[in-house]
């Protein structure tokens, strides 16, 4: 068997692999199994194999890599550096274009194709936002239900593609937003949080309208055609802004591996930051202002795509504290709390096992307030936690401590 597609793995990633072990404590799914077709050596040995052409891309190898919930806790710990979730979207390519089984082929059709169309999510945003709020989420089937019965939409839904802000006092330099697939209607307080705080610190803030869905999902679902083409439309539509500011883990991992994905690419990634790390910085540099402590404790879960993929972990406990409030930390591996894009809808009872296991480290900590930079990682830690425990991005939090004055 050969590979089909320019994305397929190459044979050096594959063979940087030691066999050491070492990734297995941090893999959620070796974890919960104990098998080793479960973990990152397991599952780049049969990659291996596939590309010798000793194994087929059949239901096995599908099932074994559609498993995978590409946290890449594994990349962050492996002494010989195997780019784990290249591959494994490359893979994934290769499952696509020799295997286009049904269900492969429709979550192409959504991650690939329909997250792109903006008109359509901010619809299909609206009649979700009127479903919730007339009850009929709850009498659908469970499938649907779990889809679309998680953290309320806003209504009427939030617009920020298109707009432009000017900045309080002198100008710094002008930022430009990633508005992303389901950021823009269904957190809308995220991205107002993110360009208030841009302002104080003296950015213009611009969110191209031009720009689409960033292509993360669709990389993860193997529709890598699709996430190289959004990939050009962004590099295109973000050029000339002196930062790319992300305010999602996923997005912003995503966009900073664009130099793999399309030419150009690199220069745009470059200047891509996420939001707790420019914060963070401009904080540290004085050109935004601290409140004092004090103000209660909160639980910091770590989205897989920040803590691993960009190696972002102090930055957002930085934005905590600044805040007035004290950063808890609840899990000192990182583990993914089980909601990886799909995921939840194609291993439900995986997904629904760290989400309980996530949410009750959180409620371990005794905080009734647990911060998350992922909008995935929030719909998963509202589904599995009480509603007297907030979920609330960190740069909400900081936001608010300015507006209202610290109080």
């Amino acid at each position: 068997m050969t590979w089909v597609t320019e994305f397929a793995p190459e044979a050096p990633d594959l063979n940087a692999c030691i066999q050491c072990g070492l990734c297995l404590p941090y893999c959620p799914t070796f974890r919960l199994t104990g098998d080793e077709t479960a973990s990152p050596r397991g599952r780049l040995t049969a990659m291996s194999a596939a590309a010798s052409g000793e194994a087929d891309l059949d239901g096995r190898f599908e099932h074994l890599m559609g498993f995978c919930l590409q946290c890449r806790a594994c990349e962050a710990v492996c002494p010989s550096l195997v780019p784990f979730g290249k591959v494994m979207e490359g893979t994934r390519a290769e499952l696509l274009a020799q295997n286009p089984t049904p269900d492969r082929i429709g979550r192409r059709l959504v991650f690939g194709r329909l997250l792109a169309i903006r008109s359509l999510v901010m619809v299909i945003s609206w009649l979700l936002g009127v479903a919730q709020r007339l009850g009929i989420v709850q009498r659908l089937p469970a499938s649907a239900g779990r889809a679309a019965g998680l953290r309320p939409v806003p209504l009427p839904v939030p617009i920020t593609a298109g707009r432009t802000w000017e900045p309080e006092g002198d100008p710094v330099g002008t930022a430009a937003l990633l508005a992303g697939c389901v950021m823009d209607p269904w957190y809308g307080s995220v991205h107002e949080a993110t360009v208030q705080v841009l302002r104080t610190a003296g950015y213009r803030v611009a969110v191209p309208g031009s720009q689409t869905c960033c292509g993360a999902l669709a990389a993860h679902e193997g529709a890598a055609y699709d996430a190289a083409r959004m990939a050009r439309r962004n590099v295109h539509a973000f050029a000339g802004y002196d930062v790319v500011v992300v305010d999602a883990a996923g997005c912003g991992a995503h966009l900073k591996d664009y130099g793999h994905w399309v030419a150009g690419g690199e220069a745009l990634a470059d200047r891509v930051v996420d939001v707790t790390e420019l914060v963070a910085t401009l904080l540290a540099e004085d050109r935004l202002p601290a409140r004092a402590p004090g103000r209660g404790s909160v639980a910091v879960q770590d989205p897989c795509h920040l803590r691993h993929a960009q190696g972002i972990m102090e930055q957002p406990r930085a934005v905590i504290r600044a805040a007035g409030f004290e950063p808890v930390d609840i899990d000192t591996q990182g583990l993914c709390c089980g909601a990886a894009g799909a995921y939840a809808l194609t291993h439900s009872e995986t997904s629904d096992e760290l989400g309980r296991r996530k949410a009750g480290e959180v409620l371990a900590s005794g905080a009734r307030v647990v911060a998350s930079a992922n909008p995935g990682c929030d719909m998963q830690l509202w589904l599995h936690l009480d509603d007297g425990i907030r979920v609330v991005h960190p740069i909400e939090l900081y936001w608010e401590s300015l507006r209202d004055g610290g109080t």
